[in-house]
């Protein structure tokens, strides 16, 4: 597959609106942290992994691994999209024997290749796989999606030791620099300083996406990475949290909160203009 730029921009859209869609049909949930990386997941699906949403376990198929497992709608809005399944289940979002819960499993959402939701562990499980597929000489990637946020758990950077003592190229990282988690904004609750000199000194390539909400400064910023052969990537995002709708970009903190229904029809409107 080839990437589709329009394609890209188009689904962002739609990955937006299926996000407010899911999370207002429960009232409540992870709106900022999933908004924010839209772009990214759109740029993903619209022709940069090998996936096929009709065998969402094909061998071959490029692993995403969303470690801030919190930000599922996100994830399940794009799988939508995609065709992975039916679009009317993410009005199920979090609600009893639904195939979404709050955060990513893999046991019971198709498309979803990780179980992830407990901050930090899905950077080992992404290592893990890039690992084995690095082993068994597989030409697939793995790519990794965290929060900044995220990266006060110590276990992401024993991962990242790791990825870059064994040269995983073919593991590319995304951090989502939206500088505010839960309690507050990342610096005040604790400080990640420069996040780009900390990845290099551990043995990454650093690509820096001033606009980590242009899917076409991010898709150069993939094609970058893939080109690099000898030591892992990554990409900080700089992003706005709840992008996409002003609303929320002006809110001082919008990682949990609650969304109407009654709202959905001015945020459509509001992402049409986008398109």
């Amino acid at each position: 597959m080839e990437y589709q730029a329009q394609e890209a921009r188009e689904l962002a859209v739609k990955i937006r609106k299926n996000i407010l869609r899911s999370i207002a049909s429960k009232g409540t949930g992870h709106v900022g942290g999933s908004l924010s990386i839209a772009d990214m997941l759109a740029v993903l699906y619209s022709g940069v992994m090998n996936i096929d949403p009709k065998d969402p376990v094909k061998k071959d198929r490029d692993f995403i691994v969303l470690s801030k497992g919190h930000c599922g709608p996100a994830l399940y809005a794009a799988l939508a999209a995609k065709g992975y399944f039916d679009e009317a289940l993410l009005e199920t979002l979090n609600q009893n024997n639904t195939t979404l819960p709050s955060h990513t499993d893999r046991l019971k959402t198709p498309g979803v290749d990780m179980t992830t939701g407990s901050l930090g562990q899905g950077a080992s499980l992404a290592a893990g796989a890039a690992f084995a597929d690095k082993l068994n000489h597989a030409g697939n990637y793995t790519y990794l999606i965290l929060g900044d946020g995220e990266l006060d758990e110590g276990q992401v950077w024993e991962s990242f030791l790791f990825v870059a003592h064994h040269k995983l190229s073919n593991l590319i990282t995304a951090v989502d620099v939206n500088g505010k988690q839960l309690d507050g904004t990342t610096d005040k609750v604790c400080g990640l300083g420069d996040i780009g000199a900390k990845f290099k000194a551990f043995g990454y390539r650093v690509i820096e996406v001033e606009n980590g909400n242009d899917t076409d400064k991010i898709y150069e910023a993939i094609l970058e990475a893939q080109k690099e052969k000898e030591i892992p990537s990554v990409l900080l995002l700089h992003t706005i949290k709840g992008a996409g709708i002003r609303k929320y970009e002006e809110m001082a903190n919008c990682h949990s909160i609650p969304v109407s229904k009654e709202e959905l029809p001015d945020f459509y409107k509001e992402l049409d203009g986008q398109e």
